[in-house]
């Protein structure tokens, strides 16, 4: 017999289809779980199912299959409800056996093998390293990580990867901004700095490094700096126009510095990149967040893979040449516009290295692999699955998880988020504020896809509106009744089951049931905020029980059986905040 409810309730049900229309026996058979607890424990639509192809009446048929199930000691009662659906009501015995299953697996409850141990790469974040990560990126890594975990549990092989920008005009800018603020440090006439440039704080420390390490080593003429570079529009100017000048006066300063810093120029890019990874990879190593790989842009040119794809493209008659410059047929697979991938000048575009970086993906064997990306990339997606196509690879390999902004509230103050003005919350603030837990926890309590309202005020309260210190304080109790009652918590697997009569223990075991399938369902939907629903329902039907009944009653027998349950909430609770990167302290 299985000990899985849902499978057992399907060999159930396959025996009695035999034994009804033996020509049917193949049928697929879906076990779910009714909306209303008053329609039992699973529900059965294989009669409405069937009905046509046997042409019975959906609710006679239903009737013919409850007739013909074997007997189960599982099974309390079936009945036939609505249009023809079969539902169980299990028997409190089959409800209650879940919490030795629990108590006997430990941290493996709710695992399973339906990932099959296929291997698969999330690759997430991956900010531009040009400044300390913000909000916005946190909610990026906090559902990353919780995804990867996820995943991990339904049992596949999980390869969890940072794409590092490196390459690119971004990473010029921010060594430029660096290198305008040592000068600056280093002369109190130096040239303006620029209005698109970087101006975060954390560039003028980047410059301070530099000189005490460097006093003289990138100090070079000013008039030769700024000798004939395009003059800049009016500051109070914000028409397109006058922004396209701002960014060619950055440009032709990023050209400036290349020339006269020579060779020194690439240790000033190697620095500032250096020291901004490393303050990455130090926020999301504190939020509990870890990368597999961390991934350089610069290694997919360094091996010559972005002009052999680009290449493989042309040869393949996916590219045309137009005003110099070379384009990939987008528009045939979908795309709103034909894209560049090398312009007239010989560069290479940011396009083309993503698509030599996903055929590297694809080379390295994954038989899946997962994007995460900001809701601002959706745009993206058919030009990259264009481009898988057109290589001749499948692109149903690639998924891509939509991921909403997120927006810090307190007292009605919404924050800004912008890089390159500096004008922006850190992950490391926002941390530093509502802690860890609250951070990783508040990020997955929407579904990825949807707009996200964090509310700082609740986040820090110790109070039942705030789920996480809902869901810890729930684990934190159960700690405090082991304590009380000092026994062996191994010991408990032998309990009496039989003596959890109560309404609030019979549905506090089945939510208890529902873990693995939610655990499944998540990771089947890349959906974790479904665990984070499940663990508020937990801690609130838990909490219900605690106010309701005495654990520690003078009955030993009731006694050991009611502590049995609340071991496994514990180890339910715990289990699923791993999964979301959120501790369980043992006392609040």
């Amino acid at each position: 017999m299985s000990h899985d409810p849902k499978s057992h309730l399907a060999e159930l049900m396959r025996a009695a289809l035999r034994s009804v229309a033996p020509s049917e026996s193949d049928a697929a058979i879906h076990i779910e779980r009714p909306k209303l607890a008053t329609h039992g424990d699973f529900s059965c639509n294989l009669a409405m199912q069937l009905a046509r192809s046997i042409r019975r009446n959906p609710r006679q048929l239903a009737q013919l299959l409850i007739s013909e199930l074997p007997y189960s000691p599982l099974v309390d009662r079936s009945e036939v409800a609505g249009a023809g659906f079969i539902n169980f009501h299990l028997s409190p015995a089959a409800k209650l056996e879940v919490l030795r299953r629990i108590l006997e697996q430990g941290a493996a409850f709710g695992r399973s093998t339906t990932g099959g141990k296929r291997r698969v790469l999330v690759e997430f974040v991956s900010a531009n390293p040009t400044g300390p990560l913000h909000v916005g990126h946190g909610r990026g890594a906090a559902y990353g990580g919780s995804l990867c975990k996820l995943l991990g549990h339904a049992g596949w092989d999980v390869t969890s990867e940072y794409y590092v920008n490196d390459a690119g005009r971004q990473m010029d800018i921010l060594a430029l901004s660096t290198w305008l603020r040592y000068l600056e440090l280093s002369r109190p006439d130096s040239v303006p700095f620029p209005p698109s440039a970087y101006q975060g704080e954390y560039v003028r420390d980047m410059a301070r490094q530099l000189l005490m390490a460097h006093p003289g080593r990138y100090l070079r003429p000013l008039a030769n700096i700024s000798e004939g570079l395009p003059g800049l529009p009016d500051p109070e100017r914000t028409d397109a126009v006058a922004g396209q000048q701002r960014e060619t006066q950055l440009d032709a300063l990023i050209a400036r510095a290349k020339q006269l810093l020579g060779e020194e120029w690439k240790t000033l890019h190697d620095f500032v990149l250096t020291e901004q990874l490393a303050d990455c990879r130090r926020d999301l190593e504190e939020s509990g967040v870890h990368f597999d790989v961390w991934f350089s842009e610069q290694s997919l040119f360094d091996v010559g893979l972005v002009a052999r794809c680009v290449e493989r493209l042309d040869k393949s008659g996916h590219l045309y040449v137009q005003d110099g410059a070379r384009w990939f047929r987008s528009t045939a697979f979908g795309d709103e516009k034909d894209r560049v991938v090398q312009r007239d000048n010989g560069l290479y575009t940011y396009f083309a290295s993503d698509i030599a970086y996903h055929l590297n993906k694809y080379e390295r064997g994954f038989q899946r692999i997962i994007n995460v990306w900001g809701a601002d990339h959706h745009g993206y997606i058919p030009r990259v699955r264009g481009a898988i196509s057109a290589l001749g690879l499948d692109p149903d390999v690639l998924e891509v998880a939509l991921v909403q902004f997120a927006v810090l509230y307190r007292s009605g103050w919404k924050a800004q988020m912008s890089t390159r003005s500096g004008d922006f919350v850190t992950l490391r603030t926002l941390r530093e504020d509502v802690g860890n837990d609250a951070c990783r926890f508040f990020y997955v309590l929407r579904k990825s896809d949807q707009h996200l309202d964090f509310d700082l005020d609740l986040a820090k309260s110790q109070s039942n509106d705030n789920p996480v210190y809902y869901i810890q304080y729930a684990h934190a109790r159960v700690c405090s009744v082991l304590a009380l009652w000092g026994g062996e918590p191994a010991g408990l697997t032998a309990a009496d089951l039989s003596r959890l009569e109560s309404p609030y223990e019979l549905a506090l075991a089945a939510r208890l049931g529902e873990f693995p399938e939610v655990v499944e369902t998540a990771a089947s939907e890349l959906a974790p905020h479904l665990v984070a629903f499940y663990l508020k329902d937990l801690a609130a039907e838990f909490h219900s029980y605690y106010n309701a009944e005495r654990i520690l009653v003078d009955d030993p027998a009731l006694r050991d059986a009611r502590v049995a349950l609340a071991a496994a909430v514990r180890q339910v609770i715990h289990n699923g905040m791993a999964i979301l990167g959120v501790s369980c302290p043992e006392s609040m």
